[in-house]
């Protein structure tokens, strides 16, 4: 039987899209963005994704691409004769393993949400007791397990379809929705009394911003956003390379996955901060920021109980869609190394993340007691070990990989990259590519272990 490919160059760059687009997107990038001089950040930023993240991303699916396999035998099929390229294989198949043992514990929390807004959890309590509703809950393993279980099974089996009638399918479905959904509550924000001037805050250059921050912060910050932002390093991005045609350019293709990326950043920008500030909350980052504030926002909105499950569907949309697309890459993965069929990988692995997945949700209540590296928590040190090691590292290596005679080959990159219509990658880069990116990813990973 032969691989599947996408039915549609739109089904493989939602697909992609969705897999990037995640719960950064809405708890990290605006706050970045408030917190390090507004347009001149997103500026950084922009610079950033397209001579950092753009790149390796082209390369992750160059990859996959050349080889049509997922990542080990891809490895396995380009390397020269004698070396060890497809060890590194083995670590992005552990490190999506690693990343979904907690992801899907984060996934099920925005379907517990979700849920807590349609049944109208929070219309009878008090401000002071919104913070309680998300502590409760992490108190809680049954629930957690429960909505864990629901993302873990329900990815799955929308998987168990195959590419076209399952992942791409609901994919393109999924993300259509999310599109619609974030315009709809972007909109809304913006038309709360007072919400002006949330927007200025969180896009105008801010000149006096940086000046008190300092400028390498925010170059910094931009840097790291932009590179992580993509979720590169792991291979998540090399199976749809294996999937996709040859009748575009891979830069094309990828220029196309950063730029939904970004859209779904920004736009989640305009939708927390002039709410924050028409209703004098103030807007901070990470969990609190979606569990803690928004929640309090909602509250104070007329029809706050819609627009709150609206919010939480959308982020259940994003966090589901890179789900099922690291579900894929287990999936394909486990069919090409032990020559399973495709029902024997989803059941196996289903079982293995489910029961893996268990770990994180104890971490909160029955093992809290339990530090790891550097004192974290059971999904803090996941996530340090996921973000901090592995997607630098892996990058690094896909890198070397493409463009070293050792490797690949950067002759051979470039003819990938540039089959088919599009934007072509061009072959005068080799310096940069040799010489400054593997630097500026080494200075990423060095940050990241501070």
């Amino acid at each position: 039987m032969g691989r599947e490919n996408f039915k549609s160059r739109i089904g493989f760059i939602l697909v992609s899209a969705g897999c990037a687009i995640g719960i950064g997107n809405v708890w990290k990038f605006p706050y970045l963005v408030g917190q390090n001089g507004g347009g001149i950040f997103v500026l950084f930023y922009l610079l950033f994704l397209l001579t950092m993240g753009l790149p390796i991303l082209t390369m992750e699916l160059a990859v996959g691409r050349a080889s049509r396999k997922s990542v080990v035998q891809a490895y396995k099929k380009l390397e020269p004769e004698g070396t060890k390229w497809h060890i590194h294989g083995y670590v992005c198949i552990f490190g999506c393993y690693l990343l979904m043992m907690y992801y899907t514990t984060v996934s099920g929390w925005m379907l517990s949400y979700f849920f807590k807004f349609l049944f109208n959890s929070f219309g009878n309590i008090e401000q002071s007791q919104v913070e309680g509703i998300f502590t409760t809950m992490l108190s809680r393993p049954e629930e957690m397990t429960l909505c864990m279980g629901i993302t873990v099974i329900g990815g799955f089996m929308i998987c168990s379809l195959g590419l076209q009638k399952g992942l791409e399918k609901v994919t393109t479905v999924m993300m259509s929705a999310l599109f619609i959904l974030i315009v709809l509550l972007a909109v809304h924000s913006l038309l709360l009394p007072g919400a002006m001037e949330g927007a200025k805050f969180y896009l105008l250059p801010n000149v006096e911003k940086v000046k008190e921050i300092g400028l390498y912060h925010v170059i910094s910050s931009a840097m790291n956003q932009a590179f992580f932002t993509l979720s590169l390093g792991v291979a998540a991005m090399e199976i749809f390379g294996s999937y996709m045609s040859d009748d575009y350019t891979l830069v094309s293709e990828g220029v196309k996955i950063c730029a939904l990326d970004t859209f779904v950043a920004i736009i989640s920008g305009l939708i927390i901060f002039p709410a924050c500030f028409s209703f004098g909350v103030e807007p901070n980052a990470g969990p609190p920021l979606i569990f803690f504030t928004l929640p309090k926002v909602f509250m104070h909105m007329q029809f706050g109980r819609v627009w709150g499950a609206l919010f939480f569907l959308f982020m259940t949309f994003a966090s589901f869609s890179t789900v099922i697309a690291v579900f894929e890459n287990l999936i394909s993965t486990s069919m090409d190394n032990f020559h399973w069929d495709r029902k024997k990988a989803v059941i196996v692995n289903c079982i293995f993340i489910f029961v893996m997945s268990i770990p994180c949700i104890l971490g909160y209540n029955l093992w809290q007691d339990l530090k790891l590296i550097g004192g974290r928590d059971v999904l803090d040190s996941e996530d340090f070990i996921v973000s901090n090691l592995i997607l630098p590292i892996g990058s690094l290596i896909y890198l070397l990989f493409c463009v070293s005679k050792w490797g690949f080959g950067f002759d051979r990159y470039i003819e990938e990259c540039n089959k088919g219509e599009g934007i072509k990658m061009s072959k005068a880069l080799k310096p940069y590519f040799v010489v400054v990116l593997p630097i500026l990813i080494l200075i990423l990973l060095l940050q990241g272990l501070r």
